[in-house]
């Protein structure tokens, strides 16, 4: 058994190295990196309290760690992350010789139950983006930019974190396209319509330059003090146009699911959706072939006399 104070130092400096993995080899977001360090935290102290190491690890503990948490009524997806972590940070001591065996090379956890992401129907979601317009009248440049930004979200279905990473030259308003660094460090060009385009040369030439100040640098979206504005800032934006709206409150992720949804329904096809959403896998592309089944199932049962 190691004393305690070594074990735990040796742990914090082993997690500080996988952290520095995952964010430079692996270039996973700092989202990312933060929820699998927590996850690793959260076997290592389960273990502790048993009197384990993390390098003594073994498959029956991490079976028994599953398993209290399910006994907590932890979420099956918090479950099926947590096993991803796990796994990834044990392959990775292995390769760097911290640990002499993998205990979760046979660890399984049960998958998440696919949920059908939440989307606005076309007429909501058009009066979310009119009603963005609409605030945008009284010239405020916040306004403006929260109607670019409601309008570059339900055009593009880019995430709210790569809305907030845009920079000026990232947008082609002449040939309507955007340039996104998304997950993993992947670039990829969006197209937008020309209502979006509009709405974000409203904001460059009326909001972004009565906002702009020293601090402002290159960044497309910025906040009330002229700084880039944050994911939070932008989410904030967007509840806020919705219950101007009058509509369902939606979140910047749900103007993504409405996006991928709308375009699915008007007929264009999976690859190209999951190009424009920058999916690593098509399968959660898929998810949304469910929703829009689920309406026209809907539509048939109403309106068919032999339904």
């Amino acid at each position: 058994m190691q004393n305690a104070a070594s074990a735990g130092s040796r742990a914090d400096h082993a997690l500080a190295r996988f952290a520095e993995h995952l964010s430079a080899g692996r270039g996973l977001s700092p989202h990312t990196v933060r929820a699998y360090c927590g996850d690793v935290r959260h076997l290592t102290a389960f273990a502790s309290r048993r009197g384990v190491a993390w390098d003594e690890v073994d498959l029956a503990l991490l079976r028994s760690w599953l398993s209290s948490m399910v006994g907590a009524g932890t979420s099956r997806s918090t479950i099926a992350r947590r096993g991803a972590a796990i796994r990834s940070f044990y392959a990775w001591a292995v390769d760097e010789r911290l640990v002499d065996h993998d205990p979760a090379t046979r660890l399984v956890t049960a998958q998440p139950r696919p949920a059908l992401p939440g989307a606005l129907a076309v007429g909501p979601a058009v009066r979310l983006v009119e009603a963005a317009r609409d605030a945008a009248g009284d010239g405020d440049p916040v306004t403006v930019r929260d109607w670019a930004l409601v309008e570059l979200l339900y055009a593009s279905g880019m995430r709210v974190g790569e809305a907030a990473g845009l920079d000026v030259d990232d947008v082609d308003l002449a040939q309507r396209l955007v340039r996104v660094m998304g997950k993993g460090a992947k670039e990829r060009v969006i197209p937008i319509g020309a209502p979006a385009a509009r709405a974000v040369h409203a904001w460059l030439t009326t909001g972004r330059p009565a906002l702009a100040g020293p601090d402002s640098g290159p960044a497309l979206l910025l906040g009330a003090r002229g700084r880039r504005a944050d994911p939070r800032q932008l989410r904030s934006a967007v509840h806020a146009a919705a219950a101007r709206a009058g509509v369902d409150d939606v979140a910047p992720h749900g103007l993504r699911h409405t996006a991928a949804t709308h375009l699915l329904a008007g007929g264009s096809d999976l690859r190209s959706v999951q190009e424009l959403l920058g999916h690593a896998s098509l399968a959660t592309t898929q998810r949304y072939t469910h929703v829009t089944a689920d309406r026209l199932r809907a539509s048939y049962q109403q309106a068919h006399p032999r339904a």
